[in-house]
């Protein structure tokens, strides 16, 4: 990591090594991590070109780790409390403690190597029925957190039942609300002609990103394109059928190696 330099990877500074105590330093970001950011703004409208920068910062930062390294990183644990914000809510991607490295023309990762968040990993993580794993799963875990930033997740997920199973873990409900153009849940009903716009381009991508097939998502390069680009070039990706219940398991918990929950 410490030969990564992106805007948007958090820089490391330096370490300490005595004794028993290690310590590794990282710059200081002001404003802390997007989880605790979207606690602290939860009861009011995120306001669209902040959600749209922030969610373009960390597209950006994972094309770095996927394309512009020498030898590509897989995060395999992006989630609101792995983005830092600096003072002026520019995200930086952080924790690699579950990251690995793999050559790009085998993005192939091996499942006994892998772990992650509940709730943020992809299908295939938890079932090779979905295909294998890859740097899609990476796309997977930021179309997650996306839609948790916008808000359209908890609008769901409150108390999650097993007759909501389906729709908890993938919001088909979002697409009729999309193609009805109701989306005053996610960014009010007081936006500009732009900034609905920009709100349509941003829901379209997460839901691209959180196809199950991996082999449906975009790469992170093909998501900053799409942020970057012309909403007439989107389509409204298909709806899949999900019929595994992985939003009942807690958020808080993670894989260790060999696909076993860890507490």
């Amino acid at each position: 990591m410490s030969q990564t330099s992106h805007v948007n990877i958090v820089s490391l500074l330096g370490f300490c090594y005595e004794g028993s105590k290690r310590a590794i330093i990282y710059e200081f970001l002001e404003n802390g991590s997007l989880d605790q950011f979207m606690s602290r703004n939860k009861s009011s409208t995120q306001d669209v070109t902040t959600l749209y920068g922030i969610a373009l910062g960390i597209a950006r930062g994972l094309e770095y780790l996927h394309y512009g390294c020498k030898t590509r990183i897989v995060h395999f644990d992006i989630k609101p409390q792995n983005i830092l914000l600096d003072e002026n809510l520019c995200p930086k991607v952080s924790d690699f403690g579950l990251a690995k490295l793999c050559e790009k023309r085998e993005s192939i990762v091996s499942l006994m190597d892998t772990r992650g968040t509940i709730g943020y990993i992809a299908p295939e993580v938890v079932s090779r029925m979905y295909g294998r794993i890859s740097h899609k799963s990476d796309v997977y875990s930021y179309g997650m957190l996306v839609l948790e930033m916008i808000g359209a997740r908890n609008k769901e997920i409150v108390e999650p039942t097993t007759s909501n199973a389906s729709s908890s873990y993938f919001p088909d409900w979002i697409y009729k609300d999309f193609e009805n153009g109701e989306q005053t849940w996610i960014f009010g009903d007081e936006i500009t002609d732009e900034e609905n716009e920009i709100g349509k381009k941003i829901v379209l991508v997460f839901l691209w990103c959180i196809q199950p097939c991996p082999s449906d998502r975009p790469p992170m390069n093909r998501v900053v394109e799409m942020l970057e680009g012309s909403l007439d070039a989107l389509e409204v990706p298909p709806k899949p059928s999900m019929n595994i219940s992985t939003g009942l398991i807690p958020e808080s918990s993670t894989l260790s190696d060999g696909g076993e929950k860890d507490e």
